[in-house]
């Protein structure tokens, strides 16, 4: 098998284990044995579990951020495509494998002093707001540039409670209302 089919059924493995059981709570060894390989395999392709989190993130994010895109942007030019954003949640919300937000849920995880990982997360949030900005920016005729950046953070607050929310409840109605509350700010 190849170097890089190898790393990625590491990273593959290690995002399912990591997004269900905790960071925490997922052990290397049970990596390993999930991945089918050898200890030395594994530290051959990442030096720490640090290094796996962080390439289980990008994996995650790299993956939100092109579906929520493709998705968005399928819908008609306007606030539909804005209010998409809750949609494209409420759908992620139906699939079995729904366990809330992996950045949330390994920021918790972790000790205040781990930059690494924090700044990892950090650094996707942004980019996430950047998206809502862009999304703004593209649909919404009538806003003032220097708007843009207040009503992406917002837009992001509510969906970012709306993905903890319906975690919590196991209901969707925290994003239908977030929806909601996003259409009365872009109206």
């Amino acid at each position: 098998m190849k170097h890089s089919e190898i790393k990625n059924r590491i990273i593959e493995t290690a995002s399912s284990l990591f997004y269900k059981n905790g960071y925490n709570s997922t052990g290397i060894n049970e990596i390993i044995s999930q991945a089918g390989i050898a200890k030395a395999t594994l530290y051959s392709h990442f030096k720490s579990k640090e290094d796996i989190c962080i390439a289980y993130l990008r994996f995650k994010d790299a993956s939100f951020i092109k579906d929520i895109e493709a998705f968005v942007t399928s819908k008609p030019k306007g606030k539909a495509q804005i209010l998409a954003i809750f949609d494209f949640l409420e759908l992620f919300f139906q699939t079995k494998d729904f366990n809330g937000c992996w950045c949330i849920k390994t920021v918790s995880e972790i000790p205040s002093d781990n930059e690494v990982i924090r700044n990892e997360i950090q650094k996707q949030k942004n980019s996430f707001i950047q998206l809502i900005s862009k999304l703004i920016a593209n649909n919404l005729e009538e806003i003032k540039t220097e708007e843009i950046s207040s009503l992406s953070r917002k837009i992001y607050l509510l969906y970012e409670s709306a993905v903890s929310e319906s975690h919590l409840h196991q209901k969707k109605w925290p994003i239908q209302e977030t929806k909601n509350l996003c259409s009365s700010l872009i109206t």
